[in-house]
């Protein structure tokens, strides 16, 4: 009879701890899973940022070129110098700043793209534009017509 006490003890006693186990495993699992769920949503919060700037970075090349297709005295009478851009990407904005030179210098080029309400929200690229001088190019033509399809297949006929 006394061993059947000791027994009962015991096992009531292993009950108790794989309960106080249990407990604890769950709370270190919850634990792991919030410690998972926040490192994903600022992975995913990070991934969208790099994004948004990749496409401003984008969007700031455009202007830029655009810029040295106009050439820097013409762009502001053709372009709008800010404003927000046509669809898709309705939700950037943009500044373009060109600083006139002494004569002889080149034309200092800032253009900004911004979105979102964050000061960090932006992307700026400066830029030195050479003046343009004298006439515009002419097309040029080769002396001689390039037949580029008759020295492909040629190629291709004299591995047969």
């Amino acid at each position: 009879m006394i061993g059947s006490r000791r027994q009962a003890r015991r096992r009531r006693a292993r009950r108790g701890m794989a309960l106080a186990d249990a407990i604890i495993g769950g709370v270190i699992l919850g634990l792991g899973l919030s410690v998972v769920v926040t490192v994903a949503c600022r992975s995913l919060a990070m991934h969208t940022d790099g994004e948004k700037r990749l496409v401003a970075s984008w969007l700031a090349d455009e202007l830029l070129a655009m810029v040295v297709v106009e050439g820097p005295d013409n762009y502001p009478m053709i372009h709008d110098t800010s404003g927000t851009f046509a669809p898709p990407f309705e939700e950037f904005s943009f500044q373009v700043d060109i600083e006139t030179p002494d004569r002889g210098m080149p034309y200092r080029v800032r253009a900004v793209v911004e979105w979102g309400a964050r000061a960090r929200d932006a992307v700026a690229v400066d830029t030195l534009i050479a003046r343009r001088l004298g006439e515009p190019e002419q097309l040029r033509e080769p002396y001689e017509p390039v037949d580029r399809e008759a020295r492909y297949y040629e190629d291709e006929y004299a591995e047969e």
